[in-house]
């Protein structure tokens, strides 16, 4: 293994440091104002228009996608990157055109997207000009397992009719979101695992009834376009917006969540790194017992932990990144399980210090870590809880150890 910065990434690395420290930091306290002011709740403040120009004009957008149609780096490339882009979640992935969920449908697109399809809908997501959401988790059954979804996709001469209802639909309270990835059966009788396609449906269509905004912890997440309860109620779309074939939307939904749930984690990793800074920076300007906070046994136990953990996940997220460019997903299928284990609970961890360290200050809006700990909490289920991946990375290391007794 082989987790050297080449010279490309350690440039894209020194930029985007600097254009964080010039172009985002600076305007966080205005993007909060403005997502406060907003006539229109879920619109993405003004001022995060000027941020993706700048990022344009840098050459710092679509770092995620290989290829021609994007930066063409590899996962180990992006990693580091994308950490740098965790540590203001808010406003630096959108700003660079790499937020979720996104990265994720144009990932879908760019790999089974027909070339009308990729028309019509790729190239205005590439190019920012439009934003996406991906519909899949339904409140009715255990959608932990992706085979119990009820959405039905039914065939009618040159359309398919779409009946169901999806939550937490992330982004989908956005007006900019002007299509959605609808997973639902077209097939209930065939094997489990075929059952399911995915389907391409404006926003705009008729009997897509958006019914409320989901709210996470207490939190709406406006500005990342919210996260939709939709009903889809005899919404007819045209046939050729299948994407593949019937019956391959599990294996296309495998495909995009593998990349999707690193990015996760290494996103996560700038989250806990800034966490860690702004915890040591609150107990050194604190005084309690007659000392720093900075000199307290605990905190100075939790700032240790806090540095140990980070270490040990950016390894653990260097290597599934290595093994998915040199072997695929499928070879690193152990790392990706168990990183996206690792991830969240440990950041929840770090980010649940920094927020005792804050004081009653660290429950409220004046810092970003109570939010911040909503976020990484959601990461134990999105893209599959902790206990699925547990449950799959124990079956295979019981069906290897076992095929070597």
């Amino acid at each position: 293994m082989d987790f050297t910065t080449d010279a490309r990434t350690a440039q894209l690395q020194e930029q985007l440091t600097a254009f964080m420290a010039e172009h985002v930091y600076p305007i966080e306290e205005q993007y909060w104002a403005e997502v406060e002011a907003a006539p229109d709740r879920w619109s993405p403040p003004p001022v995060i228009e000027q941020v993706k120009e700048a990022a344009r004009s840098q050459g710092l957008w679509n770092l995620f996608l290989p290829g021609e149609d994007g930066a063409g780096l590899t996962n180990l490339q992006y990693a580091p990157l994308c950490e740098i882009l965790g540590r203001s979640l808010h406003i630096a992935p959108v700003a660079t055109n790499c937020a979720a969920p996104d990265t994720g449908n144009m990932e879908v697109l760019h790999m089974f997207g027909t070339v009308e399809q990729k028309q019509r809908w790729l190239e205005p997501l590439l190019d920012g000009r439009i934003r996406s959401a991906f519909a899949m988790t339904e409140p009715r059954v255990a959608s932990s397992d992706a085979t119990n979804i009820e959405t039905s996709i039914v065939r009618d001469g040159d359309e398919y009719v779409i009946n169901g209802r999806k939550w937490y639909i992330s982004g989908a309270m956005s007006p900019q979101a002007e299509v959605l990835i609808v997973m639902g059966k077209t097939d209930p009788s065939a094997d489990r695992h075929k059952q399911q396609s995915m389907i391409l449906v404006p926003r705009d269509t008729p009997g897509v009834d958006v019914r409320r905004g989901m709210k996470v912890l207490g939190y709406d997440d406006r500005d990342h376009g919210g996260h939709a309860e939709i009903d889809f109620v005899d919404v007819r779309v045209p046939a050729s917006n299948l994407i593949g074939e019937e019956g391959a939307g599990f294996a296309i939904a495998q495909a995009r969540l593998g990349p999707g749930r690193i990015h996760h984690c290494m996103r996560l990793i700038g989250i806990a790194e800034r966490s860690l800074e702004l915890m040591v920076a609150r107990a050194a300007s604190r005084v309690a017992f007659g000392k720093p906070l900075s000199e307290q046994g605990v905190i100075r136990d939790w700032i240790a932990e806090s540095r140990v953990r980070i270490e040990q996940l950016r390894l653990l997220t260097l290597k599934a990144a290595w093994l998915m460019d040199t072997v695929g997903n499928k070879g690193a299928h152990t790392e990706i399980q168990a990183i996206k284990i690792a991830a969240p609970a440990t950041v929840e961890w770090i980010v649940d210090k920094a927020v005792q360290v804050h004081g009653a200050g660290g429950l409220s809006q004046d810092f970003p870590v109570a939010e911040w700990y909503a976020q990484v909490r959601t990461l134990r289920f999105a893209d599959g809880p902790d206990e699925v991946h547990k449950n799959a990375l124990a079956r295979h290391e019981i069906r290897r150890m076992t095929q070597h007794a």
